[in-house]
């Protein structure tokens, strides 16, 4: 992504919102898989988001949506991205993200 010209925090799992918490410059975008260990991405998103209304979320899994429903997400009712994808898919889901009613 930093090759598109994008700043990028990289954190780990829950280390993202001590990095959150202490990034000064706005979060535009955060890109979380839906299921990790200690907390998921949907736990992770809306902690971040009470704190940062205003950001994206997009989120990416490999799992299938059988999976994905046992963790009480719905690919459909969100910005998703399904693994394994290419930079170029990645890139034009972000862009898609950030800007939802223009060009992708």
């Amino acid at each position: 992504m930093e090759r598109d010209g994008y700043a990028v925090l990289l954190a780990s799992n829950p280390e993202a919102i001590r990095i959150a918490e202490n990034h000064l410059a706005p979060i535009h975008l955060l890109l979380t898989d839906v299921v990790m260990p200690e907390i998921n991405g949907r736990q992770l998103s809306e902690e971040l988001l009470a704190k940062r209304p205003g950001m994206r979320v997009l989120y990416m899994s490999g799992y299938t949506n059988g999976v994905l429903s046992e963790h009480d997400f719905r690919p459909e009712e969100v910005a998703f991205i399904e693994k394994p994808f290419s930079h170029e898919a990645l890139s034009r889901k972000v862009r898609q993200t950030l800007n939802p009613g223009g060009p992708s």
